[in-house]
């Protein structure tokens, strides 16, 4: 039998002093014994890169699917401002349980959100997906593009949790991605809108650009609903949304709720 990849959760505090740790052939489960503090960290180490592993950083956040490129990922505990994107429960009290394991055949072979990661942060270069954009309104956690790859598709309200979304701080120029760190393909997108109406606007119009050089345009309109577009099937790296056309509606704040991405793993 392959022996199978070792894993291995860590707790770090903000001199990088590791405060716990559980390792384990496929798998990793630490309970943490203590409030975290700011500038503590959960750091996930594989011994080998290109993983695709099934992680819960919080218990009282789901698992979630991802695809680790390197041998490591550091997650900062939020505290804060940047904590109020983040349901009240997470990462809080002083008992946590975190866990980390290989994804199964056939959860890697599924056809599902390629998205989907609400353990992504700004600084993550090596756990995907992972979102990105050219402006986050005012800079606030609670309009950063990671919002829009959580998993939350609460929509009918702006600001903290469970509202969080990205918002585009009245930008005309305004773009997001979500890289996959992989190569995958999709045939399938869906947009779900932030529907504060009438403090919300939203866009009429949306232009998808994909890494193998193709774009389309989608029409929108003004619904809380999810709206669902059907693509032709393509392999793919990244994707961004870019020439979002606002509607003629007064308000001057359309942001984006959720997008999600389905299609399979490319082996």
């Amino acid at each position: 039998m392959t022996p199978l990849t070792q894993l291995t959760i860590e707790i770090h505090d903000m001199n990088n002093n590791v405060l716990a740790m559980d390792s384990d052939q496929g798998q990793a489960q630490l309970v943490y014994h203590h409030p975290y503090q700011e500038g503590d960290q959960i750091v996930v180490k594989s011994e080998h890169p290109h993983q695709y592993l099934c992680l819960q950083l919080d218990d009282a956040m789901p698992e979630a699917f991802v695809y680790l490129a390197t041998t490591s990922y550091r997650f900062t505990i939020p505290f804060g401002e940047k904590k109020i994107s983040y349901s009240p429960k997470s990462f809080s009290g002083g008992i946590h349980a975190i866990s980390v394991r290989l994804a199964t055949a056939a959860e890697i072979s599924s056809y599902k959100n390629v998205a989907l990661n609400p353990f992504d942060q700004h600084e993550n270069n090596s756990c995907y997906p992972h979102a990105l954009a050219n402006v986050e309104t005012r800079g606030e956690s609670v309009f950063a593009a990671r919002n829009a790859i959580d998993g939350n598709c609460f929509n009918a309200g702006h600001g903290a949790w469970p509202f969080e979304s990205w918002g585009i701080n009245q930008q005309d120029d305004a773009e997001m991605s979500v890289q996959f760190g992989r190569t995958v393909e999709i045939d399938c997108l869906a947009l779900t809108l932030r529907a504060d109406f009438p403090h919300d606007n939203y866009w009429k119009q949306v232009t998808v650009c994909f890494s193998n050089g193709d774009c389309i345009t989608i029409h929108l309109t003004k619904t809380n609903l999810k709206q669902v577009i059907k693509l032709e099937p393509r392999r793919v790296e990244s994707l961004t949304l870019k020439n979002l056309i606002k509607s003629d509606d007064p308000s001057p704040f359309p942001a984006l709720t959720q997008i999600e991405v389905y299609g399979n793993e490319v082996k």
